[in-house]
């Protein structure tokens, strides 16, 4: 059954899975093997052919891998997924595959501070140029795009000021120029947004954070309904290595069956908060996309089927205040990362966006008093009483 067919709380418990063919197992087999046997030689000479689809060598596929990817893809509601290492890896694997030399990327300021530096620092090295600009203004996505632009790349909402990107616009925007659309889907995962079905051409996760949900895996996805690219990236990344390993597909595969259940309770969680944190006397602001105050607040509403589990906020009292209530919360937890199903604190300027630089932090909207609350699925009550009592010691 196919995801278009049932509920998605209904696809994440069986998308892209069904019982072992061999013993009936109920859950997806974990495939622990680096190769795979070959009936005889016909069959191997077919397989590295291409005339036979069957499984040679895990680096280039592999059943529980596989099962994890038509999974995510049917959740996001396209035709092909791939697996990465990491979240950093599916980035890089994008970057790598349609970025070279002579070729330009526009993108939003305020993205994952590594997938920033990637662009600034490491693909500048190969002749391949970027602009970072407020994607939540179409107009200046538009007016960065140059003859030699092959990629716009969004990350929405973005991490970590939650400024919302216009997907649809920016899809136009994208292929009018000759380009694609790539879009950072974490922060929302597909049950709160589907970038494809907006006119995206290659959504991408860190499943480290909601898909996996649990704060025990690291990797990445990519997904697309166009075959020609999904076989340039499955080329790349084969040839740079950065596959998944089955049994961390197994344990997001687990993950994604309760993503529907954890989202709701950390986006009713999150809202409450959102709402309180807005009137208390120590909270300078509060950017999160549920609340009319968000600079974006109708289009989320249009474009998003929930404001998510993601707060920014400032305490009045900059860096100094920030650090004293990251220091004194006691439930949620100082780390970085996000979704899981712990509430997570953390002070982008210092951590996550430090390989930015403060110049790149400003220009980006990443204020240095900026404080990141993934907010998880612990009783609303405790969540509250916690954070409370760590702005009461500013």
């Amino acid at each position: 059954m196919k995801h278009a067919e049932v509920k998605f709380d209904t696809a994440c418990i069986h998308a892209g899975q069904a019982p072992d063919k061999l013993f009936g197992g109920v859950s997806v087999p974990i495939y622990q093997s680096s190769t795979f046997a070959f009936e005889d030689a016909d069959q191997g000479a077919a397989r590295f052919s291409g005339k036979d689809d069957g499984y040679k060598y895990t680096r280039i596929g592999n059943p529980t891998n596989a099962a994890l990817e038509r999974c995510v893809a049917e959740l996001e509601g396209g035709k092909f997924g791939l697996a990465t290492a990491t979240g950093m890896s599916a980035i890089s694997t994008v970057f790598m595959t349609f970025l070279g030399a002579g070729k330009h990327v526009v993108s939003t300021g305020s993205v994952y501070g590594p997938t920033r530096t990637i662009l600034e620092k490491e693909l500048t090295r190969f002749g391949v140029e970027s602009t970072f600009v407020d994607s939540s203004d179409a107009n200046s996505v538009k007016n960065a795009i140059k003859k030699n632009t092959v990629m716009v790349y969004v990350e929405t909402p973005a991490n970590p000021t939650l400024s919302i990107t216009d997907i649809a616009a920016c899809a136009k925007i994208a292929h009018d120029a000759g380009a694609i659309l790539v879009v950072d889907n974490t922060f929302c995962s597909p049950m709160l947004q589907k970038p494809l079905q907006l006119g995206a051409d290659i959504v991408l996760h860190s499943m480290t954070k909601f898909l996996n949900g649990h704060s025990d895996v690291v990797a990445g996805m990519l997904v697309t309904s166009n075959q020609e690219m999904m076989k340039n990236m499955h080329r790349v990344i084969c040839q740079m290595g950065g596959t998944i390993d089955p049994h961390q597909a197994w344990l997001v595969l687990r993950g994604v069956k309760t993503l529907a259940l954890r989202v709701k309770v950390a986006q009713e969680n999150a809202m409450k908060l959102a709402e309180e944190l807005e009137k208390h006397p120590k909270i300078e602001w509060v950017k999160y996309p549920g609340l009319r105050s968000h600079p974006q607040y109708e289009l989320a509403r249009k474009q998003m089927s929930g404001p998510g589990a993601m707060i920014s906020f400032e305490v009045k009292g900059g860096v100094k205040a920030g650090k004293t209530v990251m220091d004194s919360v006691g439930l949620s937890t100082l780390a970085v990362s996000l979704g899981g199903i712990e509430s997570l604190i953390q002070h982008p300027a210092s951590m996550t966006h430090a390989s930015m630089g403060p110049a790149a932090r400003a220009e980006a909207g990443i204020t240095d008093g900026l404080v990141r609350f993934s907010v998880g699925c612990e009783d609303y009550e405790d969540i509250k009483k916690d954070l409370w009592q760590a702005l009461d010691k500013i």
